[in-house]
């Protein structure tokens, strides 16, 4: 049994320490830290309702490390989980060194400045983390995350290489809403809007921003139109996957969706560049995402299910030649939200950030130095997946994709 310090108070976070809280026997004591000490409160309040098990709080600015690391002393857990924002990832890790505890984190650092996310200054801490003897695992997520790992389970138990991929991330949930994005608004429409990137033939294509589209029928949500954009675990799996000829990352948004942002980009309102208002400077981003319906609060309203998978094409590992495989997760946005109060985006999330917590403390992966979640077994992970709500399902499909 072991301590742990999670950042953050969304609705990740709220999922997360819910499932944390529900397995007890792995996260015996379990503090949750935000900047909003109130959001805090609120989902203790909701673990307690739920399950029984009190959850300690506290006010932080994750962004200032010395009062992170006096916080990581005082409650010295064995692990800190980092749910906050990317542009706090550094910052966190910083403080995990000096105070000498393992680090977890969903998503990789992104600079406030530039909507440009990689994984290179996060990779340049490996030494550090090593000669500190403690391990940073990056990308315990669902993209990045489980599909890094469904990746690497086909790898191990399907196909001896895979030479073409494709991660689809599909949501068919509704809201309710004229315009609402299911993960934090600033992230979300700046990663929607930033150029796409995919990898082939040893290096990054990139093309505009959400102008390859295809329709594609998801099971347990029907046809939907899917656009190919960048995500951080390409690099990943492009370092980690070497032969690898092609590899996409594809999502899916409605029509509605995709003409209020067009509008909001015309008019500037997605603009990361200060401007002058009323004598102060404001990002048009943050004031847009101020007054966009909070992720969170979409939980009760939001029905239908989400499709999230990959479809891989390598050499069979029985030597019966080249074969393509679809594995993938259906989850039920009503089913997330009777369990933990919170809609399955923020559930797909939530969930892998516990279970990569799991396999950090209880040393089923373990090292020194920084990791990405593809470096390890995907077995124990793939197993807890099964066992805490989200089920995965792997089918031999006729081809490779014609897309």
């Amino acid at each position: 049994m072991s301590t742990v310090l999670v950042i953050g108070a969304g609705g990740v976070s709220s999922v997360c320490v819910h499932k944390m809280a529900m397995n007890a026997d792995i996260f015996a004591d379990i503090h949750l830290a935000s900047r909003t000490k109130s959001k805090c409160d609120s989902i203790a309040k909701s673990v307690k309702e739920r399950t029984g098990q009190d959850i300690a709080t506290y006010e932080i600015d994750a962004e200032e490390v010395p009062a992170m690391v006096n916080l990581i002393r005082k409650i010295q857990p064995s692990l800190v989980v980092n749910l906050a924002l990317p542009y706090q990832d550094l910052p966190i890790m910083d403080a995990c060194l000096e105070a000498g505890v393992h680090y977890l984190d969903t998503a990789n650092y992104e600079p406030k400045d530039e909507a440009k996310f990689e994984y290179k200054w996060q990779w340049a801490y490996h030494d550090r983390f090593k000669e500190a003897g403690i391990m940073a695992l990056l990308g315990s997520g669902f993209d990045p995350g489980v599909t890094s790992v469904f990746t690497m389970w086909l790898k191990k138990h399907k196909l001896k290489t895979i030479r073409q991929l494709d991660i689809l991330d599909c949501n068919g949930g509704d809201h309710g809403q004229h315009f609402a994005t299911n993960f934090n608004p600033e992230i979300n429409i700046r990663e929607i809007t930033a150029p796409a990137r995919h990898w082939e033939n040893g290096a990054f294509v990139e093309t505009p921003a959400l102008a390859k589209k295809v329709e594609f029928d998801f099971e347990a949500v029907g046809p939907k139109n899917m656009y190919m954009m960048y995500h951080e675990e390409l690099e990943s799996l492009a370092r980690f996957v070497p032969e690898l000829e092609r590899a996409r990352f594809w999502m899916t948004f409605g029509d509605q969706y995709i003409t209020h942002l067009t509008v909001l980009q015309n008019v500037g309102m997605t603009s990361i560049e200060p401007v002058k208002y009323q004598g102060r400077d404001i990002v048009p981003l943050q004031f847009l995402a101020a007054v966009l319906p909070k992720p969170e609060s979409l939980g009760e309203t939001t029905k239908g299910k989400t499709n999230i998978g990959v479809i891989a094409t390598g050499e069979a590992l029985d030597g019966s030649g080249e074969k393509t495989f679809y594995i993938n997760n259906i989850c039920d946005h009503e089913d997330a939200y009777a369990e933990t109060g919170n809609q399955a985006v923020s559930y797909t999330t939530g969930v892998p950030a516990m279970i990569g917590s799991a396999m950090v403390l209880q040393g089923a992966w373990k090292g020194e130095g920084v990791f990405n979640i593809e470096e390890f077994d995907p077995d124990p992970f793939m197993d807890m997946l099964n066992a805490h709500g989200l089920p995965w399902n792997v089918a031999e499909l006729d081809g490779p994709v014609d897309f």
